[in-house]
């Protein structure tokens, strides 16, 4: 009788299952549970069936209503274990765009600032003429593709090996990093000084005005100290913005950008040092900006682990930092240099002096406005890099989701102030009607660059982030000197529409890049990438052993 009796037990948990099956067909409840439900329902009804089977018992029966309870709890659970899963996926969303806007909103007020010191040097030599204002203009102009632009991509390279090693809580190494960075950086700025020295030949040479190369060359021989300023000063924000410390920046920023209306003034005016003296006060406020910085890293308890002195350390593994610093200088200088040459460009086309003047107009507009951009690839070059140190792929893919949507909103709303004020904009830079109405004419085009060149910005970070700068370096030649360029003389030169031809060739460019880096994202493993990460930061350890 007993074994009779186990038997009956065993089909009437057969039966249990057979009904719960039916149940769930016919429920109309349940037709509302999404498939990925399926796996928590199975987990659920184990633990019931587990319960259920603590009632089995020769003196106690289950009946079909108890069945049908059990039922509705594991789907009352299930409901309940959905909207805790939502609720926590919002929370993740809404904490990572706060750590974001966080890490932008300073980026693009130190980017903004630092971008001001050389602007306002330029205002201040305006005031002794036009041909120290045309001198300043190409001295600065020839700075930044020769100089600054090369220290500044190299520096990026910090963007992969700072932020992953933080992430790994390898903080030390970042310390290494970017005292070898400074040490590469200061020996690539010997022959860049060599260059800016020589900065009159070389633009005679390119059949540019005798008397304003002679003032730029002045000019550009003044401004020599900032070069290797302007270097150190790149380690110490990369440095920094891995650490998500961006607060000091800005206001070191700050303090320095203030100091330099008074530099510039006593310098300019009162030293009759005149254009030189812009120069030097370049020099002197970026040093400025390096020391207020340099001693926050020294003295700040946020520092105390990721700076632990000077090391010898940082002599060694120098390749594997130029393994990613050259193609990182290669990414951001074919992409600056693209912009500069469409203005070397407008000085073919007809009525040069017009097409030159408002295509500087709309270089200087959309450098403003391209610094929140700058912002959030900042952002989300320091999370992806943090997240996959980490060893969180995930957390670093919902990074890049966020900041997409946060660059698209970004773009609309700055092309749509760039649009209402088309019209008195140019008054900003010109009273004469031709100019205003030709920089009416070019805003909507900048504002349409300005959302392509957002959403590129925030890729670029992502490809630094991850360590990508072979990939974006390809990326950018194929996209400015295969496309981009090329439409620009086409557009310009045989379908005649001026400097708005060339600004559309840019637009060309962008739309390619954005493509290709759109597509290298989507495809990611990010997996894979974190594993990567992973190898990066310990690989780059083992020369400490060795030296220890």
């Amino acid at each position: 009788m007993a074994f009779k009796h186990v038997a009956v037990q065993r089909q009437e948990s057969m039966d249990w299952r057979t009904s719960y099956v039916v149940y769930i067909a016919n429920s109309s409840d349940s037709l509302s549970l999404s498939l990925s439900l399926s796996l928590r329902v199975e987990k659920i009804m184990d633990k019931v069936e587990e319960k259920k089977k603590s009632l089995y018992s020769p003196l106690i029966q289950v009946s079909e209503e108890n069945v049908v309870g059990l039922n509705r709890e594991i789907i009352n659970e299930s409901e309940n274990e959905n909207c805790s899963s939502s609720w926590r996926n919002k929370k993740k969303i809404i904490e990572e765009v706060k750590k974001q806007l966080w890490l932008a909103g300073p980026m693009i007020s130190v980017s903004l600032l630092q971008f001001c010191l050389q602007m306002i040097s330029v205002m201040f030599v305006g005031h002794l003429g036009e041909l120290t204002l045309a001198g300043a203009s190409m001295a600065t102009s020839f700075a930044s593709v020769t100089g600054f632009s090369l220290l500044s991509g190299m520096a990026s390279a910090l963007d992969t090996l700072c932020g992953q090693s933080y992430g790994a809580k390898q903080y030390h190494m970042m310390g290494i990093h970017m005292q070898r960075a400074m040490f590469v950086l200061l020996l690539v700025s010997i022959p860049l000084a060599f260059i800016w020295a020589n900065t009159k030949s070389l633009l005679i040479l390119a059949h540019q005005d005798p008397l304003i190369s002679e003032e730029a060359g002045l000019y550009a021989q003044f401004m020599i100290p900032s070069l290797f300023a302007y270097g150190l000063l790149q380690c110490l924000v990369r440095f920094l913005q891995t650490q998500s410390i961006v607060f000091p920046m800005m206001l070191s920023s700050g303090i320095t950008t203030l100091l330099h209306f008074l530099v510039c003034w006593l310098l300019v005016f009162k030293s009759g040092l005149g254009s030189r003296g812009a120069a030097l006060a370049n020099a002197i406020s970026y040093w400025i900006n390096v020391l207020l910085l340099v001693v926050y890293v020294k003295f700040s308890p946020s520092c105390r682990k990721s700076w632990t002195g000077f090391s010898v350390e940082a002599l060694h593994n120098i390749v594997n930092f130029f393994r990613l610093a050259i193609p990182s200088a290669v990414m951001v200088c074919l992409e600056m240099w693209s912009f500069e040459m469409m203005v070397l460009l407008s000085g073919l086309l007809p009525n040069p002096q017009l097409e030159t003047s408002v295509l500087s107009i709309s270089l200087n507009t959309y450098a403003t406005v391209w610094m929140v951009s700058f912002g959030l690839s900042g952002a989300v070059s320091t999370r992806v890099s943090n997240e996959l140190g980490a060893g969180h792929p995930e957390t670093a893919r919902l990074a890049v989701c966020v900041v997409v949507v946060l660059a698209i909103t970004e773009g609309l709303v700055v092309g749509l102030v760039l649009i209402l004020i088309r019209n008195i904009w140019g008054y900003a830079y010109s009273n004469e009607i031709q100019v205003v109405k030709y920089v009416a004419s070019m805003m909507p085009i900048l504002a349409l660059s300005n959302f392509i060149d957002g959403l590129q910005s925030v890729l670029s970070g992502t490809a630094r982030g991850c360590g990508w700068q072979k990939i974006g370096a390809f990326v950018n030649l194929g996209s400015y000197y295969l496309v981009g360029i090329p439409s620009s003389i086409l557009l310009a030169f045989v379908l005649h529409n001026g400097g708005k031809g060339l600004w559309l060739g840019i637009i060309c460019a962008l739309v390619v890049q954005v493509t290709s880096l759109f597509i290298i994202t989507i495809r990611t493993n990010w997996e894979r990438e974190a594993k990567k990460a992973t190898e990066r930061v310990y690989d780059s350890i083992i020369p400490v052993d060795i030296v220890s």
